[in-house]
């Protein structure tokens, strides 16, 4: 064991003890001070630092027609392997489905609708084009061609 270094003057008396255990735990109880929870930091931000970019997560940044063929290639792709896996686990399961019919009656479906699509997109007539007016008005309705050509971009704009 360790001889007790402790000094005689520092032991405490049990009155002593009493008073300064009340102390620890009135403490240990008292209320914490309000401390903020956020902080805004108001000074301007540079017009631009030393850090190099850095690569964000996630998609890189794409114009709106690609991200929406991105979206559609991927539902596409979606819905071909759900339609794939589901034709491959009824050749499996039944042991004996014939792969040209199987292709036919998963393959018709997707058909049918890129045909009725395109019957609907060329069946679609012209909008009909409506005018309500108040008071006199100056309708100008014209076609202009443009043309840009040249190394020097020249744009000539006709009627």
């Amino acid at each position: 064991m360790y001889p007790d270094t402790t000094p005689q003057d520092a032991v405490m008396s049990d009155a002593d003890a009493a008073v300064e255990a009340a102390r620890i735990i009135a403490d240990a109880y008292r209320p914490v001070p309000a401390t903020p929870t956020a902080y805004r930091d108001t000074t301007p931000l540079p017009a631009r630092g030393d850090a190099p970019p850095v690569t964000q997560p996630g998609r890189p940044p794409m114009s709106q027609g690609a991200t929406d063929a991105s979206a559609l290639m991927l539902a596409g792709g979606a819905t071909t392997a759900m339609v794939g896996g589901t034709a491959a686990m009824l050749m499996y399961v039944s042991q004996y489905a014939d792969p040209l019919v199987c292709g036919l009656v998963f393959g018709a479906p997707t058909a049918l609708v890129l045909a009725l699509a395109r019957l609907l997109k060329g069946a679609k007539p012209a909008p009909d084009v409506h005018h309500h007016y108040d008071g006199p008005v100056y309708q100008d309705q014209r076609n202009i061609h443009t043309r840009t050509t040249g190394v020097w971009a020249k744009t000539n704009n006709e009627q």
